[in-house]
This record gives structure tokens, C-alpha cells and sequence, in this order.
């Protein structure tokens, strides 16, 4: 199974479409707001791990060029 960060926001916006049904009260209500910051976390930390990918990625390829710059944290050390 392979899901992309599109599935992801389809699935957000799933879950914002089911927090506006008017018609959901009461315990009903509180299970889905459960969900929605359930799934909320998740997306974050999905998110989280697409950055350090990317951050990765353009690390790797500034790593051949003889005139990068050490990223901020690694100065001076």
C-alpha cells in the first residue's frame, strides 16, 4: 500500500468535512473530535518525517559541492 501526502490531505479534509456535520451531538460528537486529534498527530508526525526527508535529501546533494555551507547547528563544532 502506498499512500501519498495527497491521500493525506484528502483525509484531512475528510475529517473537517465529518467535525461540520451539524447533526453530530453529544457522544457522537466527542468521538470524532477523539479522531480528528488522533488523526491530527498523525499527520503531524507524517509531516515531520516528509521535512527531515527533504532536509536529507538537499543535505546529500550539497555534500558533493566543495563550497556548501555547514548547516547552522554544525558551525563551530
Amino acid at each position: 500500500m502506498k499512500n501519498t501526502l495527497g491521500d493525506l490531505n484528502n483525509h484531512l479534509f475528510a475529517q473537517l468535512e465529518r467535525l461540520g456535520d451539524e447533526d453530530l451531538k453529544g457522544e457522537k460528537l466527542q468521538e470524532e473530535i477523539n479522531r480528528a486529534k488522533a488523526i491530527s498527530d498523525i499527520a503531524t508526525q507524517i509531516i515531520a518525517n516528509g521535512s527531515l526527508v527533504l532536509k536529507a535529501k538537499a543535505f546529500m546533494s550539497n555534500a558533493l559541492d566543495a563550497d556548501a555551507e555547514l548547516p547552522k547547528m554544525l558551525e563551530g563544532k
